[in-house]
């Protein structure tokens, strides 16, 4: 029987365009590109250089503190770019694709393998960085034994992709990726399900793990909010999480010894033609989808994730590695004349109950970027505390971070959050502030303390 938890704070944003249970389309992109920057805590080293011939699993660039776990291509073609940006950082590594892909064997794992051989396989294969640890959301450390691994089997962002739809078929890859983790971890494996699909999903046949149940809104998919109402991470300790879709991808690498690094995409949003799911490579460029999007209102954003913690891409950008969600939606450029002083405004959504969305809760909005404002004064409020399911006082961890005090944000809660878990706040400051950026600020800072 589930660990049942209910969870009463959070928001589910009212956004227009969640995708339809469908497969439209599988890209064949002609260009790939894997992104050092989706990392934390990497320095890329690079492997290759540009015209050097690759197969889908060669590694690409290594961390050069770290230079056992390597980064490898999605796919088989040619180096053609090498992108770099301010002070010659690492951008994106450009891979033209092969029309068929062609993969670096790898030997199968045995059953009966040691903790030792199963890390080491999955470090040569490229499959180390699928994993998260908590505090601050970094790749592991290869030696360090986790106290318990966390894995959510829903994600409640707004019009993120339904995980029973899209991994229906990979139940057989996820296990074997479940019983790999099981030998790497000291404590045991958690998978959260969401209560209103717990009976349908087919991630309640799993073996080998301790089922927990959640209801309520974003972000109860979290794995940051499910830690801390499951077994709270306090200093000292470390667990991981690993992201469904990629727990597949690692599954079938070590079934079959190849990395078939490919995943199913919701194209979501307001501005989404046609919002359904696409198959597509790790990194494609999001050009191919370029039809999906409506741009005659104007100028649209693509977000590679969803519109909370996504990255703005360029419409010939690529996908984020964890990403399994493209969003588009207008830009908000456009100046409302006095739009602070209209009492009845029903095309716009209030979570503080200014205008009168309160009064339709199943409608849906046609959302843009605009922030309608500018940054204010950053005034104590129990705004963040509606929206955030956890046990933390967000105002002061932030204020913590923003005064770099290292023993206010241990004491406040930086062990337990990372950006996503903040996202909320974000979105309803009143006072517009980068809540995300800051407390990326404030991990950045204690990771540079441990170092």
């Amino acid at each position: 029987m589930s660990n049942y938890i209910h969870l009463r704070k959070g928001l589910d944003i009212p956004i227009e365009g969640k995708a339809e249970a469908r497969i439209s389309k599988t890209i064949v992109p002609d260009i790939v590109a894997v992104k050092p920057t989706d990392f934390r805590g990497v320095t890329p080293k690079l492997l290759v250089k540009e015209g050097d011939t690759v197969k889908a699993g060669t590694a690409l660039f290594k961390d050069k503190l770290r230079p056992e776990i390597l980064f490898v291509s999605p796919c088989s073609g040619t180096v053609e770019a090498i992108v770099r940006g301010e002070k010659r950082k690492l951008l994106e590594i450009r891979v033209k694709a092969d029309k068929e892909t062609e993969y670096e064997k790898f030997p199968v794992l045995e059953a009966n393998a040691s903790r030792e051989q199963i890390v080491d396989h999955l470090l040569k294969g490229g499959m180390w960085p699928v994993l998260k640890q908590r505090p601050y959301g970094t790749i592991p450390n290869i030696n360090d034994v986790p106290r318990d691994i966390f894995i959510s089997a829903f994600n409640s962002a707004p019009l993120a992709a339904d995980l029973s739809f899209v991994l229906k078929d990979e139940i057989d890859n996820i296990q074997a990726g479940i019983d790999v983790l099981s030998k790497l971890t000291s404590g045991k494996i958690h998978v959260s399900l969401n209560a209103d699909e717990e009976a349908a999903t087919p991630f309640r046949n799993l073996k080998g793990v301790v089922f927990h149940t959640f209801k309520g809104m974003h972000p109860a998919g979290n794995a940051g909010v499910q830690i801390h109402h499951i077994a709270p991470v306090r200093k000292g300790e470390t667990v991981w999480t690993v992201d469904m879709h990629l727990l597949a991808v690692l599954g079938n690498f070590v079934k079959t010894g190849i990395c078939k690094m490919e995943k199913t995409v919701a194209v979501t949003g307001p501005r989404a033609l046609n919002a359904s799911y696409v198959r597509m490579p790790f990194g494609s460029c999001v050009s191919g989808l370029s039809e999906m999007f409506d741009k005659s209102n104007g100028h649209i954003r693509v977000i590679s994730g969803n519109v909370l913690t996504g990255e703005k891409i360029a419409e010939d950008g690529f996908l984020g590695f964890f990403d399994n969600q493209i969003t588009a939606l207008e830009e908000g450029d456009k100046y409302e004349m006095l739009g602070w002083a209209k009492v009845v405004r029903p095309k716009k959504f209030s979570f503080s109950h200014s205008y009168f969305s309160w009064m339709c809760p199943k409608k849906r909005y046609d959302m843009d970027t605009n922030i309608n404002g500018g940054v204010r004064a950053f005034v104590v409020s129990d705004v963040y505390s509606k929206v955030l399911p956890m046990d933390l006082y967000p105002v002061y961890l932030i204020k913590a971070c923003l005064a770099q005090d290292i023993d206010k944000m241990e004491k406040f809660g930086i062990y337990e959050v990372i950006e996503e878990d903040l996202a909320l706040c974000e979105y309803v400051c009143p006072s517009k502030i980068e809540i995300q950026e800051i407390l990326s600020g404030g991990i950045n800072l204690m990771l540079k303390e441990m170092a």
